[in-house]
């Protein structure tokens, strides 16, 4: 059993196999931590995309930045899609200099994530 984190989960929303996750202000253990619950509960329920948002995060430290690449390997072990979202400029520059963006996608915004999602999602059988 897992051990319950203080405070809520990291905030989110989502539809259509596709879940929005709220980064938070500081990515560090604690958040990365609900980043990390909140992405696995949305695989777990069959989401086939993660879209995380950065929009107000000011700080990503190597904790945080560890936990991140938890969370893309978990995606791609479900053959999930993981796309980062309002990120700052220190914060892609930082992520550029880790290799992270190598390994996910990258948007402008929420809406710009779910239609480069809709671009590589290949079509359903019978579709």
């Amino acid at each position: 059993m897992e051990p319950e984190l203080p405070g809520p989960p990291a905030p989110s929303e989502g539809a259509a196999g596709v879940a929005i996750i709220y980064a938070g202000d500081y990515v560090n253990k604690l958040n990365g931590q609900r980043i990390e619950r909140e992405c696995r509960l949305r695989l777990e329920g069959g989401c086939r995309a993660l879209v995380i948002n950065f929009r107000g995060t000011e700080l990503v430290n190597s904790i945080g930045v560890s936990l991140l690449l938890g969370v893309i390997d978990m995606a791609e072990s479900r053959e999930a899609r993981v796309v980062f979202t309002n990120l700052s400029r220190h914060t892609v520059k930082l992520f550029e200099l880790l290799g992270l963006t190598r390994l996910v996608a990258m948007a402008e915004s929420d809406e710009a994530a779910l239609a480069t999602l809709e671009e590589f999602t290949p079509l359903l059988p019978g579709h």
